[in-house]
């Protein structure tokens, strides 16, 4: 299975008025998780894209368990369960400075055509990093 870790630092924009990372603002660490694990793998999304994909999210789920705060040092354990497909599901650890785990995420991405705007497979560089990865 793909994993890769990610860390980020609360930023006060991204907090409310009580200190804690708005709610909204994670769908963005996801994001940033996911593009930061894919280019681990030595593939960006900008290769992706160039290569005529797009990935938009068809899913998005979050699960709340501790606020992460102003300032903190968050880090994101970001894991593909099951071999990349048309359809791939990432999923999101959130671990905050002392190691406790925070939230629980999840998102589901389809591989775009540009041109057509049909599903697609995702790219066979992508597929051939990940492959020894899995075991069917």
């Amino acid at each position: 299975m793909f994993e890769a870790t990610v860390t980020l630092r609360i930023r006060y924009a991204e907090t409310d008025q009580m200190g804690f990372a708005y709610y909204g603002n994670y769908a963005t660490y996801y994001e940033v998780a996911r593009v930061e694990a894919l280019r681990t793998m030595g593939y960006s999304y900008k290769e992706i894209e160039d290569e005529g994909i797009l990935m938009p999210v068809l899913e998005n789920y979050s699960k709340y368990l501790l606020p992460a705060r102003y300032d903190e040092l968050i880090t994101i354990k970001v894991s593909l369960p099951k071999m990349l497909g048309v359809k791939s599901v990432f999923k999101y650890l959130f671990y905050n400075e002392n190691q406790e785990l925070i939230h629980e995420g999840e998102t589901i991405l389809a591989f775009i055509n540009k041109e057509t705007g049909k599903p697609c497979r995702p790219p066979a560089k992508l597929v051939e990093v990940l492959k020894p990865l899995y075991h069917d």
